[in-house]
């Protein structure tokens, strides 16, 4: 037996240490941990459970029959995360420079299906060339496996990838497919073909940092939701995301001791937010001053910058906060910002996350390229995704809602479950210009003094159909508060509804826009 356990220990090691002595110090030269440090960081100390250490792959041509290391690239198993049980892989550039073959799959496979059948969260360290070239359609076909299972997975547990160096092709569906997709600057890239391929077949010359690279999808693309300067920082607070979300869809999200006093009044809120419906300000100040702490978690932070959409506590309770941004296009709709919160809504209801939508919307973006690009279906993706939410929504109109970019912001007519506004609050088909200019067009185009009669005019409009109380006569609005009560309102209202109970009509699945 002290035979074989000498043995045993001298293969771990062999595993753990990888085929090339050298590899190490060459991660560590392009300023990349390796794959087993990046674990240690992520889970608790001590708590990895690695799968499948000593598997190896059996193809063979082009070498392979002679190369066939310990793990084949990828480190596998189950941990925790502050306690709670978490899977992981992470793929270990230090071998075939992480590029995916048939074995190397399999082990993926297996623990995504652990995952799901123990209801656990699923996290994936990437860091490799994409397909194993030299085993052909088996690769292929492995990254089918994960693209299933990703699939079957979705709203099931979360499923967060972590871009810690190069993606390309079949590899960076695989993290699109996930709910969440974090990227480390400088290091990580993702892309369907790479630089020579686009050179060869476009004429443009073009560098990995600008194809894929982290402020390419932060900014312009939408894939990355979280981008950080470092891998340390990184996975901190992918370790914090998790602290958010709940295992799996068949759990509330962890409630943590409100220390921060559910009725604390938020007298700043008054200052903070200009009556004046045309001066900006930021709407993160005024989620700080609601939730616990001022304390939020912003996703999608540099795309679409006109919503915001972040993770919070409020009585130590997880919301899903959705929010125009008046600092920011006046707070607009348009086909990201449409995109980008309908994602969220539907995040946030899959797992059991509920909503709270605060608004400062003058509609739309009006133009021909939001037009030609779609506006209509990608609104209609927001609209759909609230009408199908079945967690708690409560809406606020903190100043003005017009037009459908109100209806489709959680109105009371869609569905949400309480809505509140402001006393400065104006929900309207539009603004009273606009509508003064459109109702009576042919009496102050025939006027004497169109701008007297013009003016006129929109004060009517603003005292009949634009002051607080409008929308509460109808019952559209619950309840108009002064909004130094707004957290103390939030917060008891969501207590109500923790326990809310709401069916969607019996069916395969939805039909949403596209």
């Amino acid at each position: 037996m002290s035979v074989r356990l000498a043995e045993l220990e001298l293969v771990r090691e062999a595993a753990v240490a990888g085929p090339d002595p050298d590899a190490t110090s060459r991660q560590h030269g392009r300023g990349k941990l390796t794959a087993r440090e990046r674990i240690d960081l992520l889970l608790d100390e001590g708590s990895f459970n690695e799968v499948e250490t000593l598997r190896r792959h059996r193809a063979t041509g082009f070498g392979l029959e002679n190369n066939s290391p310990y793990t084949d690239g990828v480190v596998t198993g189950w941990g925790t995360v502050l306690g709670r049980t978490v899977f992981v892989y992470a793929a270990d550039f230090r071998v075939f420079g992480g590029a995916l073959g048939e074995a190397y799959a399999q082990k993926i496979h297996k623990v995504m299906d652990m995952a799901v059948a123990a209801g656990a969260p699923l996290v994936s360290l990437n860091d490799g060339g994409g397909a194993r070239i030299q085993e052909g359609v088996s690769a292929l076909a492995g990254y089918g496996g994960i693209f299933r299972r990703s699939s079957l997975a979705s709203g099931v547990i979360p499923q967060i990838s972590v871009m810690l160096g190069p993606c390309a092709g079949g590899a960076s569906y695989a993290p699109a497919l996930t709910d969440f997709v974090f990227m480390v600057r400088d290091t990580a890239r993702m892309f369907i073909t790479g630089p020579d391929v686009v050179t060869a077949v476009t004429g443009r010359e073009v560098s990995h940092e600008e194809l894929g690279g982290v402020d390419v999808h932060s900014v312009d693309s939408g894939v990355c939701h979280f981008a950080y300067d470092d891998e340390e920082s990184c996975l901190e607070e992918v370790r914090y995301l998790l602290s958010l979300l709940p295992s799996n869809n068949r759990e509330l999200p962890p409630a943590v001791t409100a220390e921060d006093p559910p009725d604390r009044p938020c007298a700043g809120l008054e200052e903070k937010v200009p009556v004046d419906g045309n001066k900006p300000y930021d709407m993160r100040e005024v989620i700080e001053e609601v939730v616990d702490h001022g304390d939020y978690l912003e996703v999608h932070e540099r795309w679409a910058p006109n919503v915001l959409c972040a993770f919070a506590r409020i009585a130590g309770e997880v919301v899903g906060v959705v929010a125009n941004q008046p600092n920011h296009l006046a707070g607009v709709l348009d086909v990201s910002a449409s995109e980008k919160a309908a994602r969220f809504v539907q995040t946030c209801d899959a797992f059991n996350i509920p909503l709270v939508t605060l608004l400062d919307v003058p509609g739309f973006l009006p133009g021909v390229d939001q037009e030609h690009g779609g506006i209509i279906r990608h609104g209609a993706k927001l609209l759909y995704a609230y009408c199908n939410a079945t967690v708690p929504r409560i809406q606020l109109v903190v100043r003005k809602a017009y037009g459908g970019a109100y209806i489709v912001m959680d109105s009371r007519s869609i569905g949400c479950d309480l809505s509140y506004a402001w006393p400065t609050n104006e929900i309207a088909v539009m603004g009273a210009q606009g509508a003064a200019n459109v109702i009576f067009r042919r009496e102050i185009a025939e006027a004497e003094d169109p701008e007297a009669v013009r003016e006129r005019r929109v004060r009517e409009y603003e005292s009949e159909l634009m002051h607080p109380y409008h929308a509460a006569e109808r019952g559209l609005v619950d309840d108009v508060i002064p909004p130094g009560a707004t957290r103390a309102v939030l917060a008891e209202s969501l207590r109500m509804l923790r326990a809310k109970d709401a069916d969607l009509p019996s069916r395969k699945h939805g039909n949403p826009p596209n």
